[in-house]
């Protein structure tokens, strides 16, 4: 195995053996080096190359990232995921070395190339994500309605069990929510009908159509050709429903999506407090992000966000809400990804909670 720094050297030696070899060309043409070092400075200051976050160094104690995380969270990981086609999503049977991120290698390698249908934790495989496949590997979350329905099998809707605890979708899943109902990222209630892919016009459907496949970012010209007069990714909407019944049909589509999250948030707290006996909290950073309010003040506190404080009077319906809430947290663009598959979700999760607690569901439209 290639050491971190090996590779890291190796790389230095590929970018110089470039710039010293490539033939010169045209003045008014960017040289091939040229285009390498721009593409390296764009990948340099993405998040996918910063070695000082959680994301890749949370391992560092241990002195090795486990197979369950290894694929997403190193390139030795991803490599070897790829290379081998391992069966299950996410996960190889071995742990790998720290100090790696997603580098080039990555996706510039063999197996990338070749990499078509891709596995999701629900069961389902889609081979329509072209080269962007290698993004959904990763971008696809760790749970499904399948791993909620198997924790909640058998145990009633509204009884506390001690057998349960919080069910996270993980984070950035967005190559699955963009495929909504096709690999079921979102709790999915019994009898609903979900969005499936969500499209945008030809040219603009997988992640590398929209993203820099280099700095991961979007530029908003890409999209204001066809959405006029938009100042921000947010103020984009086609729907004319009014989904969150404040009478505004006008404001972006992340506006009623973040209105009805907000919503879920209270339902869930007032279902705690009233059915589970037991006043909840959440937290965006703190593992695992719901929390027994002691104080009951409606905020998870820094003394409340520790790990021997975290929920425990689950029930199943309490579950499935917070795994949808935690969900669309979590995919910070959903409104982008996928904004009506994110309003059936949080719609639906409020009407279940609206089962069992009093919640004013006037004026709320279901897409």
């Amino acid at each position: 195995m290639i050491s971190p720094s090996t590779g890291s050297l190796l790389a230095r030696i590929v970018l110089l053996f470039s710039i010293l070899c490539t033939p010169a060309l045209a003045q008014d043409e960017p040289s091939e080096s040229e285009r390498l070092v721009s593409i390296i400075e764009a990948w340099l200051a993405s998040p996918h190359r910063d070695n000082t976050s959680e994301a890749f160094t949370h391992w560092n104690e241990e002195g090795e990232v486990p197979g369950t995380c290894a694929v997403c969270h190193s390139s030795y990981g991803a490599i070897d995921w790829m290379r081998t086609l391992a069966p299950a999503p996410g996960v190889i049977d071995h742990p790998v070395a720290t100090g790696t991120t997603v580098d080039c290698a990555v996706c510039h390698n063999a197996s990338a190339a070749s990499l078509i249908s891709i596995p999701f934790k629900s069961g389902a495989s889609i081979d329509s994500f072209g080269s962007s496949a290698v993004c959904a590997v990763c971008h696809q979350g760790r749970a499904s309605s399948q791993t909620v329905n198997a924790a909640t099998d058998g145990l009633e809707d509204d009884v506390v069990s001690g057998d349960l605890g919080f069910i996270n979708a993980h984070y950035a899943p967005s190559a699955a929510t963009q495929m909504g109902s096709l690999v079921q990222i979102g709790f999915e209630y019994p009898g609903k009908v979900y969005k499936g892919q969500f499209t945008h016009v030809p040219n603009l459907n997988t992640c590398t159509d929209c993203h820099n496949p280099h700095s991961l970012e979007v530029q908003l010209d890409t999209c204001t050709t066809c959405h006029q007069g938009v100042a921000s990714f947010k103020d984009i909407r086609l729907s004319p429903m009014d989904f969150d019944g404040d009478g505004v049909t006008n404001a972006g589509i992340a506006t009623p999506i973040a209105a009805l999250h907000e919503r879920l948030e209270q339902a869930i707290q007032l279902y705690a407090k009233e059915i589970a006996q037991a006043p909840i909290a959440y937290s965006s950073h703190a593992y695992p992000y719901f929390f027994t309010d002691i104080n009951s003040d409606g905020e998870a506190t820094e003394d409340e966000a520790i790990f021997p404080n975290r929920y425990q009077n689950w029930t199943p319906r309490l579950l499935k809400a917070a795994y949808n809430y935690q969900l669309v947290a979590k995919d910070g663009a959903i409104y982008t990804h996928n904004p009506h598959y994110a309003l059936q979700l949080l719609y639906d999760s409020l009407e279940s909670l609206s089962e069992s607690v009093d919640l004013d569901m006037t004026g709320l439209m279901r897409p």
